[in-house]
Parts: C-alpha cells; structure tokens; sequence
C-alpha cells in the first residue's frame, strides 16, 4: 500500500495529466448522457441535458416537432417530471414557435425519443415522451391529451 502511494507521488506531471484525460474519456463513453456535446446541431435544455432536432410533420391542426436523445431511458429514471416537462416547453417555445411558416398551428406536440421511429408506426423497444401545447402569445400552454 504505501509502495504504490511512493509510485504515484513520483509521477510526472504529465503522466497525471494522462490518467484524467483517460478517466474523462472512460467516463464521456461509459455515461453519454453527461458527456459534452460534440454536434454543432445539439440542443441544450435548461436541465442541462442535449437532444437533436429529428423532423417536424404538420397538419393543418397540428406540429409536431420530433427529438432525439439516446440515453432517455436511463434519462427517466433518474429525472423528475417539473424538469422533463420544463424542458419540452423550452423545445415548444425556443424552437418550434420560431420555426413555424404561415398560420400558428391550433397545437404543438413535443417528443423525445431515444431513437428515430416512423411517425405512426408503434416500436415496443423506443422510449418516448409527448407533450401537447397550445400556442399563445408567444407562449406554449400545456394541453392534456
């Protein structure tokens, strides 16, 4: 015990430098959710946590605003749902009534996903969360549904 803690006090600075960049790769692969962002496309929430824009499908009556976040299903283990729904709003009222063209829609739906599904189709292993808000002056209202 006391040799190895002689061998760690003669390491260089550089070798010490070493084992963090090592611990935070280990760290950055083991537990993505926590890891910083690479794509310039990722969005961060107020949580903290990022997700991407996957697509947008409308109707007359309605947006819907996809997201994709890889880790959403350790993400709800662990998260309560006041943050997760602060976060959909933030998607609501930062992205999606930005980029909405022509006539606001009567509702925007938000999700999340852990992967990309086909819009309709049901995918048993997905993991997914929905809000539907009602747009108003400049504002997203949380609809049940």
């Amino acid at each position: 015990m006391q040799r190895a803690a002689l061998k760690s006090d003669k390491c260089p600075v550089a070798c010490k430098g070493w084992r963090v960049a090592f611990v935070v790769t280990v760290i950055a692969v083991a537990f993505p959710a926590i890891a910083p962002a690479q794509a310039d496309d990722a969005i961060q929430l107020p949580s903290g946590r990022l997700v991407t824009f996957h697509d947008v499908i409308e109707t007359d009556e309605a947006s819907r605003y996809r997201f994709l976040e890889p880790d959403l299903s350790m993400v709800l283990d662990v998260i309560a749902y006041e943050v997760l729904e602060a976060d959909m709003r933030f998607l609501c009222e930062s992205f999606a009534l930005d980029r909405i063209e022509g006539g606001m829609p009567t509702q925007i739906f938000i999700s999340i996903a852990d992967r990309p599904v086909e819009f309709g189709v049901q995918d048993p292993d997905a993991t997914q969360v929905f809000e539907a808000y009602r747009p108003e002056d400049g504002a997203c209202i949380w609809e049940e549904f």
